[in-house]
């Protein structure tokens, strides 16, 4: 038996048509391009990518020249020189410095993801008062440029003795960075809260919530604050210029430096060494961001869905 409600609603109102529900329209069919929308979207990204990789190139390509056809116009290394890396791995210690750049950047990534991802999870889990005002004054301080700090820092390590170490390369990442501990937050935030009531119903205590379900669930985010650190520390030269004085403690771009005074401007003219040195110094990036490039993409894409 139905009811007088529900008759009426089953009924359509004399004088006004019922109200279909529109057709869904085609997910595929909007985001279907024209042929030519096609190509002038390919184009432009192939324009785009050779315009990046034309320095590589000719860096590439001047690198495998002698050394009277370093600057020769164009893009193909004629004569071929090859010699120019074993000539480049034998004038300096390029070994002990990319062993010492391995050292520093792992340790500096790894200090400054894992410090900064505990600190996120604080702003992230916790409910206290303040909290935004303290994640603002933590954002602020990406404003201060590292030439304000660059004194008393110094000033720190050597009443400390740990000038002329490496360890002012990276010690300062245990106390975390502003950028990743925002990045890592947004990512926390879009989790369920729900999976970490639950757990510390069941007797969970925070450690145990940050490194058995947290730290798992956030990996990609961590894998591009890793490699955005590893790459900032494999590419510094203000710090080792400014802490390191034994040529041995070198790093890459410290010691590229004594390369070009050596054997670039002011020295021998071996641009072909200097080429060669900065080769070996890019091509292990490019590598580590090939293999991590499907996690990275994923973290970046991933990041900030919920504020």
């Amino acid at each position: 038996m139905t009811t007088a409600v529900e008759r009426g609603a089953a009924s359509p109102v004399s004088g006004i048509s019922p109200v279909r529900p529109a057709a869904p329209r085609s997910a595929a069919g909007e985001g279907r391009r024209s042929p030519w929308q096609r190509v002038l979207f390919v184009v432009a990204l192939v324009g785009a990518a050779v315009i990046f990789m034309l320095p590589f190139v000719w860096l590439v390509s001047a690198s495998l020249r002698p050394r009277e056809y370093v600057f020769a116009p164009g893009f193909l290394p004629v004569p071929f020189a090859p010699e120019n890396y074993a000539e480049a791995w034998r004038a300096v210690p390029l070994v002990t410095w990319f062993f010492n750049s391995v050292v520093v950047g792992v340790a500096a990534a790894a200090a400054a993801t894992l410090s900064s991802a505990w600190v996120a999870f604080g702003f992230a889990y916790f409910r206290f008062p303040g909290r935004n005002l303290l994640f603002g004054l933590v954002l602020a301080t990406m404003m201060l440029p590292f030439a304000v700090t660059m004194i008393p820092t110094y000033l720190i390590w050597s009443d400390l003795g740990l000038t002329d170490t490496q360890v002012p390369l990276w010690a300062g990442n245990l106390f975390g960075s502003a950028f990743y501990i925002f990045l890592l937050r947004q990512f926390l935030l879009a989790l369920p809260r729900e999976y970490f009531e639950a757990a510390r119903v069941d007797g969970a205590s925070y450690p145990q919530l940050f490194w058995k379900m947290a730290f798992p669930l956030i990996r990609p985010a961590l894998l591009v604050a890793f490699v955005f650190e590893f790459k900032a520390s494999w590419t510094d030269l203000l710090k080792p210029l400014i802490y390191l004085r034994n040529e041995q403690l070198y790093t890459l771009p410290r010691g590229l430096k004594v390369v070009l005074d050596r054997f670039g401007y002011g020295g021998e003219q071996q641009w072909e060494i200097v080429l060669a040195g900065s080769v070996l110094a890019t091509v292990p990036m490019i590598i580590l961001f090939f293999l991590a490039q499907r996690h990275f993409v994923e973290g970046i894409a991933t990041t900030g869905r919920k504020g």
